[in-house]
């Protein structure tokens, strides 16, 4: 615990931490002190002048986001002299904005407004004429109207420290300094952060600008359904229609303050989107179209043929689906179907990781905090964005050591301390080192490096003091994960904490790992299974062919469900009540903003529906917290949790998951120095530095849904003028159309006369 102080704030004592900064300490015991630049966690501005105390002792006004907390310090923060420097800052901030409130997308939820109505003049002296430019395009999904810059540089700082991209940066000097981009686009893996942090309408979303009022939205707090992060988010909905998603904390403290990612905040129009499967459907007979019909019906049909079939029925259940939606799949295969044919149809099983466990997961924070990271493999800034923003934050603001090993000089290997770059699909013989099997020299032969750069990992790893995390990615074999889960603990030592971190690919890869206990391959599932039934869809869809019968859950016709015999329309993460659980183990809600489109259902419904007309039940009660009271009774590492436990996402639960250290890894190891001593000794290592986005911008079942990611996909081409929506220039395949407005529309026709 931090050293405690006594600091007297406008004729108060309080006791806090010694070094805290002094912003931070007044707006924690209630005392509003206005700001723009200031961002915690960010380096430090002080360009706004708006955070202006007394301290006693010192002979002019001090910029309280610059000053950290001493003993005895005295600090007034409201007087008349503080208040009339605030109020001219104010007025200096105005003197070029363009005041547009009734038009702006940010009107409503402006920092610059609130801390006018509070802190500003009515009287504004400057007669100059303001400067003007007009609102254009810096890429197909952010808008930037630069004369509403207060130039309080938080993209800036966000790009740099969060992304690392350095894609905005300030130009020009004086009056004349803008916010802009090397030839005025952004090629970037666009976050959209630096809209977030934005406290005016200066940079706006590009795929809900103009939509709607945000005092018209309704805020509906939940979790990303994309990546494994688990990052919180808030759904901005208006009559059944979901508008926007922006990060959490713009209304509360979420575990990822206000970070998202591309699809995160950009790609949800698939929520609402015309081609959702509306209505059940049926295929009478094979080769023939799926013909809508009622749910009465299509729940007749189903029931009646997995009645034929008894335990020759197997279930395949996404990693996207919730907890609960997982678990009602798989006690339909054991109660309704009487079958043990249960698959996750994810990309790898951390079935194995998990049961070696002997070290607990680490948290965002504490990654965001550590001594140390060691990345073995995967590639987080493109599939695990919130850890890569910790990963970079935790080196460049907190002077942790990376060690990146990997198969490709990937970005975020710039950033490392020590880059062991090894030969292609060689990535599994560095779970040996990890080991310590003493198969050095084997694995260094193989993976193309010498031992001295082994050794120097192990230095690095043995030398650190505090939290030294250890993740990996899901190219790793399920034995190479059991091997470095199990032998984490030998790393500890004296004033070093050894944390793992499993860069799972999908949303709820940990939770559906979590719930579906004794599950098999989806191959061996469908092989041994007559019928199906699947939720979701599956990574290989053509082991399908040939199947008797076969029922899919499923919001959009897939490859999955062209085989078919039965469709059923899902609901999207949107309509739905459940849990995800995130990478660092966080059992996370799910919580319904709109309520289901057409004829939808939430996944663990019509799994319950179907098991109810069987004559099987799987819960007496037909809701989604009902279902995960019986997670929680089933799941060793659920035990106890209730909804109302996890309702404060700022103090996320973890779920208790098992330690199981000194556990035998002969086996593991055997079979990963097997397959080692069977690689060729002359492998090849990948030099191409993949380009941003490559997996962030590729078009997915539901990312295709929102437009603007199709022309990020191919290539984000830089349309001919930006004043004019790069959608209205080019078509979906990043083709310029023909008929575009672009030679039409110019500067001059948006610029304003001065006279």
């Amino acid at each position: 615990m931090a050293e405690q102080i006594k600091v007297t704030i406008n004729e108060q004592e309080f006791e806090v931490d010694k070094g805290a900064r002094l912003i931070d300490v007044c707006r924690e015991k209630g005392f509003g002190i206005p700001s723009f630049c200031y961002y915690k966690d960010l380096e430090l501005q002080a360009s706004c002048r708006m955070c202006l105390v007394r301290i006693d002792k010192m002979p002019k006004l001090q910029t309280s986001c610059t000053i950290n907390c001493t003993d005895g310090m005295v600090v007034t923060t409201q007087s008349e002299e503080v208040e009339k420097a605030q109020r001219a800052m104010g007025e200096f901030l105005l003197a070029n904005h363009p005041l547009d409130c009734p038009v702006c997308d940010r009107g409503g939820e402006c920092e610059l407004q609130e801390v006018i109505f509070d802190w500003g003049d009515l009287e504004q002296r400057f007669n100059e004429e303001k400067n003007r430019a007009p609102e254009k395009y810096l890429s197909p999904v952010i808008a930037n109207d630069p004369q509403r810059c207060i130039l309080c540089k938080r993209c800036t700082r966000v790009c740099n420290e969060w992304m690392g991209e350095d894609a905005i940066e300030a130009g020009n000097r004086g009056v004349n300094t803008v916010i802009g981009t090397y030839g005025g686009w952004l090629n970037c893996s666009q976050c959209g952060n630096c809209i977030e942090v934005c406290p005016t309408g200066t940079l706006l979303d590009g795929v809900y600008r103009h939509e709607t009022r945000p005092w018209e939205l309704d805020q509906t707090v939940s979790t990303d359904v994309y990546g494994s992060d688990g990052m919180q988010i808030s759904i901005g909905s208006r009559s059944g229609k979901v508008h926007r998603i922006v990060a959490r904390d713009r209304y509360v403290n979420g575990l990822n303050g206000e970070f998202l990612d591309v699809k995160a905040r950009f790609a949800h129009e698939f929520i609402d989107h015309p081609d959702r499967i509306k209505t059940p459907m049926v295929r009478y007979s094979k080769g023939g179209k799926l013909i809508p019909t009622t749910w009465d019906a299509a729940l007749k049909h189903v029931a009646e043929k997995f009645s034929e079939y008894g335990n020759g029925v197997g279930v395949i259940a996404s990693p996207r689906l919730t907890n609960e939606s997982v678990y009602a799949l798989k006690k339909f295969a054991a109660d309704a179907a009487g079958s043990d044919r249960f698959a996750v149809s994810d990309t790898s099983d951390l079935g194995p990781f998990f049961d070696n466990l002997s070290v607990p997961l680490c948290t965002h924070k504490e990654i965001r905090h550590a001594a140390a990271i060691v990345l073995i493999g995967g590639e987080p800034e493109e599939e695990q964005t919130f850890t890569a923003k910790q990963i970079r934050q935790a080196v460049r603001n907190g002077g942790a050591k990376f060690i990146c090993i990997n198969e490709t000089p990937i970005n975020l290997s710039r950033r490392a301390t020590q880059f062991v770059h090894v030969n292609k699909g060689t990535i599994d013989a560095f779970s040996l080192c990890c080991a310590g099997t003493a198969d050095d020299r084997l694995a260094a032969e193989k993976m193309g490096i010498s031992t001295d750069e082994i050794d120097r990992v192990r230095k690095t790893i043995l030398e650190s003091k505090g939290d030294v995390i250890v993740m990996f990615g899901g190219e790793l074999s399920s034995e190479a994960q059991a091997l470095i889960a199990a032998s984490a603990a030998g790393l500890q030592g004296e004033g070093r904490r050894i944390l793992l971190h499993p860069l799972a690919k999908y949303n709820n890869s940990v939770g559906a790992s979590d719930v579906t206990a004794g599950r098999s391959p989806v191959d061996e599932v469908v092989r041994r299974s007559k019928a199906l039934l699947i939720g979701g869809s599956l990574q290989d869809p053509t082991v399908l062919a040939g199947k008797d019968f076969l029922v899919v859950q499923e919001l959009f016709q897939t490859e999955t469900t062209e085989h078919a015999d039965v469709v059923l329309p899902a609901a999207s993460f949107a309509e739905v009540d459940g849990t995800y659980t995130n990478n660092a183990g966080n059992v996370q809600r799910v919580r319904r903003a709109i309520d289901p489109l057409h004829q939808s259902k939430a996944d663990w419904m019509i799994t319950s529906l179907i098991a109810k007309e069987m004559g099987s039940p799987i819960v007496s009660e037909l809701s989604a917290s009902a279902i995960f009271r019986a997670i929680a009774d089933d799941v060793p590492a659920y035990q106890g949790l209730k909804y109302p436990a996890l309702k404060d996402e700022s103090n996320p639960v973890q779920a208790n998951y098992a330690l199981a250290a000194g556990k035998d890894i002969s086996a593991a190891a055997a079979s990963v120095r097997n397959r080692i001593e069977n690689m060729a000794g002359n492998g090849t290592k990948n030099m191409e530095t993949p380009r941003i986005g490559h997996k962030l911008h590729r078009l997915t079942t539901m990312t295709s849904k929102t437009a603007q990611f199709h022309l990020l996909a191919h290539g984000n081409p830089k349309p001919e003028n930006l004043l004019v929506s790069p959608l209205q220039q080019f078509d979906l395949e990043g083709n310029p159309l023909a008929d575009s407005v672009a030679a039409a529309v110019g500067a001059a026709d948006r610029s304003v006369p001065t006279k």
